[in-house]
């Protein structure tokens, strides 16, 4: 008899006070953990645009170099200065 008490003690009260205890904190931290996974997105993001900014700029500057290199009028010094003055970012 104890025993059959005890298990519809646990079925009525303890089951559901748990199973509502998890729908709560369990849908909270799903909606944490999104935000998270968005925010590490938008960052991922932005450090891409970044990588591509600066592959662009590395791309022209090298560019310059190859024409620098096969060109041989009397202005290679010249632009060679010029490079010298452009800020690398």
């Amino acid at each position: 008899m104890d025993m059959e008490l005890f298990f519809i003690l646990l079925m009525t009260v303890v089951f559901p006070i748990c199973a509502v205890t998890v729908w709560i904190y369990g849908g909270k931290w799903m909606d944490l953990r999104s935000r998270q996974i968005e925010a590490e997105a938008a960052m991922t993001a932005e450090k891409a645009a970044q990588y591509a900014a600066k592959t662009e700029r590395l791309e022209q500057r090298m560019a310059t170099l190859e024409r620098i290199i096969t060109d041989r009028s009397s202005s290679l010094s010249e632009e060679i200065e010029d490079l010298r003055e452009k800020p690398l970012n």
